[in-house]
């Protein structure tokens, strides 16, 4: 048995043989998967909340008899109270870490999440999504952040998207709970619905306490010799282990060659003190075009409308001319299902294909479909008979555009955002981006029903696709950051910053 074959990892074939860029290794390394499968089982949590309600909202409306704004303020106000969530996430994992921040964000799923489960008014329901809000603030920042930092750049990809491939199966088994659970009582199918991630919740509590923190927030400690440790796990040699912690502690401001296992480090590096200021007041030129990309690719994963399709897919498929519950539902599970696998799939492409042609790739096709659906929607709206076969091809066309956001726009988002900022500065920038996204999602999730009985919802349609036209043309302005690791990030968005053999201008 080889000495690789012992530690539990397995050596996958490449052109270029075992290195990598920057002397990383290619090989797949399993503890370092465990950690982030494990960690990503908060987005997946986050992804059954958010998917859960679509249906969940059919049944509360007809116990609890309430109005269409009380149903836009009962699905909003999940992303309203994810703001703060966010705002405080960053600092939160400069000074508690990123494993104890995964605890604390399951600590509060898991309460919010029982509050809803028990559910006897509409007011309860409330406050219990809005705690769960609060959760979804910090989940969405620390999966991706966590995974980020605990991966080689060879897989990083890869590993940094599984949080995102989470979130979409748990759409999915979201929207299979709306309609198995749909079967049972008025009274206890919505109930057990939304009671249902504090299972997840409380395992990842426990699983959490058992495995390795982020090697990175350990260096910013000063915690040389512990982040050492840690990198022996999730690195396949110990040579590899020692070019990324040589890298770290560069990024830190350390001496590389310093072999002190606690190293001081002033209080305000430890808790992240300063990093707002940094991003936002006077940035180097770099640090600016970081921080525009970030934003940007967030503003835009929002707003080109696939949020309020997939939470209103009942209210869309019912405008197409679909009756019945039961048909609505099971709609919403095979929009699910294609939104899984393909988010899946981009796992897989992200390390081979790159982050900007799958954006780009991404962007076409949802401007080709969502024109589509459009057109369609047209059609059914301003004819007086019905036209049957119209509900066939917008499935088909947001079947299509859900496919198409779900191999570029939603997981790229997330793996980009958290691999580019520089160390000093990425759990506060990630935490503003996450910041952008909610408040672009609560935009686009609380406004979409009165936006389409104001425009019709051919007409949100032709909206969105200006939106997404818009949002191609800025993922060509992006570099790619494939196969870098994230102490090289600063470099690459400098104006001119030569990658390989290639030189790159950046406009931004």
């Amino acid at each position: 048995m080889t000495e690789k074959e012992e530690n539990g990892q397995c050596q996958l074939p490449k052109e270029n043989g075992g290195n990598g860029e920057n002397g990383h290794s290619h090989s797949f390394n399993n503890y370092a998967c465990a950690c982030v499968l494990a960690s990503s089982i908060i987005s997946g949590t986050f992804g059954y909340e958010t998917g859960v309600m679509a249906g969940a909202v059919l049944f509360i409306k007809e116990e609890l008899v309430i109005s269409d704004i009380q149903v836009e303020l009962l699905v909003g106000i999940l992303n309203v109270f994810a703001l703060p969530g966010c705002m405080v996430a960053g600092r939160t994992s400069d000074y508690l870490g990123r494993r104890y921040t995964i605890i604390l964000a399951s600590v509060i799923f898991l309460s919010g999440s029982i509050l809803m489960g028990y559910g006897p008014s509409y007011l309860i329901l409330i406050i219990g999504r809005s705690i769960v809000g609060f959760g979804v603030g910090f989940a969405s920042m620390i999966a991706p952040l966590y995974s980020a930092e605990i991966s080689s750049p060879s897989y990083r990809g890869f590993l940094t998207s599984l949080p995102d491939v989470s979130f979409n199966f748990g759409l999915f088994f979201g929207y299979v709970s709306n309609y198995f659970l749909g079967k049972l009582t008025l009274k206890l199918g919505w109930r057990i619905m939304l009671a249902l991630p504090a299972i997840p919740s409380l395992v990842l509590v426990i699983l959490m306490l058992k495995l390795a923190e982020s090697p990175r927030w350990l260096v910013m400690q000063g915690c040389v010799g512990e982040a050492r440790k840690v990198l022996l796990l999730v690195s396949n040699t110990k040579e590899e282990a020692e070019q990324r912690l040589k890298e770290i502690k560069k990024a830190a401001g350390m001496d590389e060659k310093c072999t002190q296992d606690i190293v001081e480090v002033p209080k305000k590096s430890r808790s992240g003190a300063g990093a707002l200021k940094e991003l936002f007041w006077k940035p180097s030129a770099a640090v600016r075009r970081i921080l525009t990309a970030a934003i940007g690719v967030h503003v835009f994963q929002q707003i080109c409308g696939v949020e309020g399709i997939l939470l209103y897919s009942p209210n869309v498929f019912e405008r197409a001319g679909m009756i019945g519950k039961s048909n609505l539902l099971l709609a919403t599970v095979g929009m699910g299902i294609i939104q899984a696998l393909f988010t899946f799939l981009s796992a897989f492409l992200l390390d081979r294909v790159g982050r900007r042609i799958l954006l780009l790739i991404s962007g076409g096709g949802a401007v080709v479909t969502l024109l589509g659906m459009g057109v369609c929607m047209a059609m059914v709206e301003h004819s007086k008979e019905k036209q049957s076969w119209a509900v066939s091809y917008i499935i088909v066309f947001i079947y299509i555009f859900v496919a198409f956001v779900g191999i570029g726009i939603g997981p790229v988002t997330w793996v980009y955002s958290s691999e580019i900022f520089p160390l000093r500065l990425r759990a506060q920038g990630l935490g503003v981006c996450v910041t952008v996204n909610r408040i672009s999602n609560v935009l686009v999730v609380s406004s979409f029903i009165s936006v389409y009985k104001k425009i019709t919802m051919s007409g949100s349609f032709f909206m969105y696709t200006g939106i997404t036209a818009l949002a191609f043309w800025f993922f060509f302005t992006l570099p790619e950051t494939k196969g870098r690791s994230l102490e090289d990030m600063e470099t690459i968005f400098q104006k001119n910053s030569k990658i390989g053999d290639t030189e790159l201008t950046v406009h931004i």
